[in-house]
């Protein structure tokens, strides 16, 4: 028996999710993540299937995607193309595949393992050796005519070899890559056009043009993922028709996998959750497929999903919440940069409160304002950003942001220099400053100071300990105030002494980089040291002989320059000096350290310090650092979960070290 509030639940169901399907698939403007709108799916399907009196021909579950708009003509596609089942757990994939075996019981069993694409599901109809027509999935029994669009699309063969079928159709899945989808943004931005909220909204605005003359000036681009039907008979399995196909012209996604086990579809699975960032498209799961044609037929369909596919959906990197306000803090170069204070949410299983809001500008194109539901986006360890505003859900409360006019730290006035992005506080006293410039000295890329975390460093300007960074090397006289320091005992204070005498001993690029001289990052400071060799020689240079050095352009010049010139800076290299730093390159000769004319590359994460701080000591030592194996390549050094590259080294003949080896050769225990 349905109860009333089983009832009225799918009925609120069907609604929400009728309506965001045509923001989705109609307006290409959706409102809520997909993983929100796969939790509501999921429900509603949770409650038809426990009271299918509930099922109605209108609900969701009994259809694919959304109707064809009225603009383009209509194609009925003869094989329909229907959507796919979805998994989020590693259960819900064994589950699926428990039922696949109780279907076919004692076969021999393979997969094909594909990247799910995030992009617009089309279908390519040729006849005779040349495209006549091309079509959205639509409804999945009836899409829009887009031909004159996808003919624009330079990766799909206008005509393919003769000797194919008279007539077929294949499958694929049109798409922007990540730089293609930047630089369109930037492009309408600079236009005060509306930004995409994302890769796939961005390809399917694209396809989706009345004009094919717009799309045409679009980055798109396809992998095909299927044959839909052919009049001829083609290979008896998924795997080597993808292959055909290939043969054929189609571009095909080089990262398919044809599987063995289950076992084999989990490990692919979690390699790709890892590593999908590395991609240059974006992607949101793994779609594995029964590979025999004869085994896909067996297993059939069940409420218009097929039985041999799965979608095994990576976790959500998207969520939308509510930008509840705007605040600022200062840089350490005096930058005031804006972020955003989040409706708490979780996102890829980490629960997000802020967002980089980089600066007033960025407010400014992508149209934020306090008050708004905002799509948020955290990809791998990156910084949650905000994508963008969901603006048809405006009340009309929201407030426009104002960028404050004062410090927020020190009450100097903000100033905004010309052709710069980021406003700033210009008082070289501002405690915020020194705050953030003291984090970054002590931080493991630059000095490496072990105990100065952010609380330390808070602690000692508060206690007047530490003003400037010059001031970390007077604290050996300062023992008794230490102590006096909340969780500071003789032995803490004793481990923090030792750890800054023992940064004394950093080369000078680390020095240069800590110094914290706005525009110059660690390779930089690398090329800085190397030309110059001294502080000396660096601290007197010009613009002009700055802009010689390969790399070094008229803004990073400039920067330098005007550090040197300040009276406060050089008291503090001073101070360094006094100290015992490293204020040069030192007497030994390239040539004569231990790794030199070596070059390494790291795969994998190690377990003793991060992958920077071990290539600044393979550079100390006189070798160099690559990104990728090649011939020229030594050594690859392998932590744990390597990636590709370790295949690569093995292919090439590569001497491998494992992180144990590596520490012994780089003198580190």
């Amino acid at each position: 028996m349905i109860l009333d509030e089983e009832r009225k639940r799918a009925e609120e169901l069907r609604k929400k999710l009728s309506y965001h399907n045509y923001r989705y698939y109609v307006l290409d403007s959706p409102e809520i993540s997909d993983f929100e709108y796969d939790t509501l799916l999921a429900e509603l399907k949770r409650l038809e299937e426990a009271y299918p009196e509930l099922v109605v021909p209108e609900s969701p579950t009994q259809r694919v995607g959304a109707a064809p708009v009225k603009a383009f003509g209509v194609v009925e596609h003869r094989l329909p193309l229907l959507s796919l089942a979805n998994a989020f757990s590693n259960d819900e994939l064994l589950s699926w595949y428990k039922r696949v075996r109780n279907t076919l019981v004692d076969e021999q069993l393979s997969f094909v393992a594909e990247l799910k694409m995030d992009g617009l599901a089309v279908a390519l109809t040729y006849e005779n050796g040349r495209l006549i027509r091309g079509a959205t999935r639509g409804d999945g029994f009836r899409g829009e005519n887009i031909t004159q669009n996808l003919r624009t699309i330079k990766s799909i063969p206008l005509s393919v070899p003769k000797d194919t079928p008279s007539s077929f159709e294949v499958r694929g899945e049109v798409f922007l890559s990540k730089q293609g989808f930047n630089k369109l943004n930037d492009i309408r931005a600079k236009e005060g056009q509306p930004l995409f909220a994302n890769p796939r909204n961005a390809a399917a605005g694209s396809v989706r043009q009345l004009d094919s003359v717009i799309t045409a000036q679009r980055p798109l681009d396809i992998y095909i993922y299927a044959l839909g039907w052919a009049e001829k008979t083609y290979p008896d399995n998924h795997w080597d028709t993808l292959q055909y196909l290939s043969s054929l012209g189609f571009k095909v996604n080089p990262n398919n996998r044809l599987l063995g086990s289950i076992e084999d579809v989990e490990e692919f699975y979690q390699y790709w959750m890892e590593k999908r960032e590395d991609l240059p498209y974006e992607t949101d799961g793994v779609v594995v497929k029964v590979n025999r044609f004869e085994h896909q037929e067996r297993l059939g369909f069940v409420a218009r999903e097929p039985r041999w596919a799965i979608a095994y959906k990576f976790p959500a990197i998207q969520a939308t919440t509510r930008l509840l306000d705007i605040g600022v803090n200062v840089g350490r170069t005096g930058s005031i940069n804006p972020f955003a204070i989040l409706e708490p949410v979780s996102v890829g299983g980490v629960t997000v409160q802020r967002a980089a809001l980089h600066n007033e500008d960025y407010i400014k194109t992508k149209d934020l304002r306090i008050g708004d539901t905002v799509i948020i986006q955290r990809a791998g360890d990156v910084i949650p950003e905000i994508v963008a505003p969901v603006v048809s859900l405006r009340t009309g409360e929201e407030t426009v942001f104002q960028m404050p006019t004062r410090c927020p730290a020190c009450g100097t006035e903000i100033i905004h220099p010309q052709g710069e992005a980021m406003a700033r506080c210009p008082n070289k006293r501002c405690p915020a400053q020194a705050y953030e410039l003291i984090k970054h000295f002590v931080s493991r890329d630059a000095m490496d100071i072990e105990g100065i975390g952010k609380r330390l460093s808070e602690v000692l300007l508060e206690a007047g300990l530490v003003r400037e960074i010059g001031d970390i090397y007077r604290l050996k006289d300062r023992r008794n105030d230490l102590l006096c320091l909340e969780k500071m005992g003789e032995k803490s204070v004793d481990n923090l002494l030792n750890a800054i005498e023992k940064s004394k001993d950093r080369p000078f690029s680390r020095v240069i980089y800590a110094l914290g001289i706005r525009h110059v990052g660690s390779e930089t400071a690398d090329i800085l040291a190397d030309y110059f060799r001294n502080m000396d020689r660096l601290e007197s240079s010009t613009e002009e002989a700055l802009m010689s050095i390969p790399s070094i352009g008229p803004k990073i010049a400039e920067s330098i320059v005007l550090f040197f010139a300040d009276g406060n800076n050089k008291r503090v290299i001073n101070d360094l000096r006094n100290a015992g730093l490293k204020l040069s390159m030192g007497e030994t000769k390239t040539d004569e350290l231990p790794l030199h004319g070596r070059e390494f590359v790291m795969t994998g994460k190690l377990e003793s310090f991060p992958r920077s701080t071990a290539e600044a000591r393979i550079k100390e030592l006189g070798g160099t650092t690559g990104s990728s194996v090649t011939k020229k390549t030594n050594y690859l050094v392998v932590g744990a979960d390597p990636g590709s590259k370790l295949d690569r080294a093995r292919e090439l003949g590569v001497e491998i070290l494992r992180e144990e080896d590596f520490l012994k050769m780089i003198g580190e225990q």
